[in-house]
């Protein structure tokens, strides 16, 4: 059996010899992180990620390395979560706990917070993406895979994703100066000199 290296690891050897065990091992957290940011609620995160997987199994001895492998795989999770953005019934469950009452931090936690606050911000600018835009944003900007293996991954033309990411980015960076005002920032004191 072949293990991978790191958990988001690039699998090494020749198809073949690559096993779905290790696959998964290699892959789970990534295509995980890449449901979140295409719009999959975390509630129904785990059952998306294991739809994602059924197919990997399925079609496991298809894959001939045309391509990488994670690239393959994520392409199928663009697909499925596309498929769940489309259903007409999605959970309304709420994770439990948020209304606990606040405590003291430490530093390490309010960073924590901080980055936690940001991501959620991103999130609801990835909502104002389309689906296309929206994967191709989330696997170049935030996950960095190459522009090749973005294009792979969503079934376009390079120069394709490459409009489709520049769109994005003005969509991204519009809501999320928006959100700024939002979240009590002024234009103004955006303006200002520090």
């Amino acid at each position: 059996m072949l293990l991978a290296k790191a958990p988001d690891a690039p699998m090494e050897g020749p198809p073949e010899a690559v096993t779905f065990e290790a696959a998964f091992r290699a892959h789970a957290p990534y295509v995980w992180r890449v449901l979140r940011r295409l719009g999959v609620r975390p509630a129904d995160v785990e059952d998306v990620c294991q739809e994602v997987f059924l197919v990997v199994h399925r079609r496991f001895a298809t894959f001939h390395g045309g391509s990488s492998m994670r690239t393959w795989i994520y392409g199928i999770a663009t697909r499925v979560a596309s498929e769940y953005r489309r259903r007409p019934y999605r959970r309304n469950e709420e994770p439990a706990g948020d209304d606990l009452p606040q405590t003291a931090v430490n530093a390490a936690q309010e960073e924590d917070a901080d980055r936690r606050r940001a991501l959620d911000l991103l999130d609801v600018a990835l909502e104002k993406l389309d689906p296309d835009k929206r994967a191709v944003f989330v696997f170049f900007e935030v996950e960095e895979m190459s522009m090749n293996d973005v294009a792979a991954a969503v079934g376009c033309p390079v120069q394709t994703a490459y409009a489709r990411l520049y769109a994005a980015r003005r969509i991204v960076q519009a809501e999320m100066a928006r959100l700024a005002g939002i979240d009590g920032e002024t234009p103004s004191e955006r303006r200002s000199p520090p």
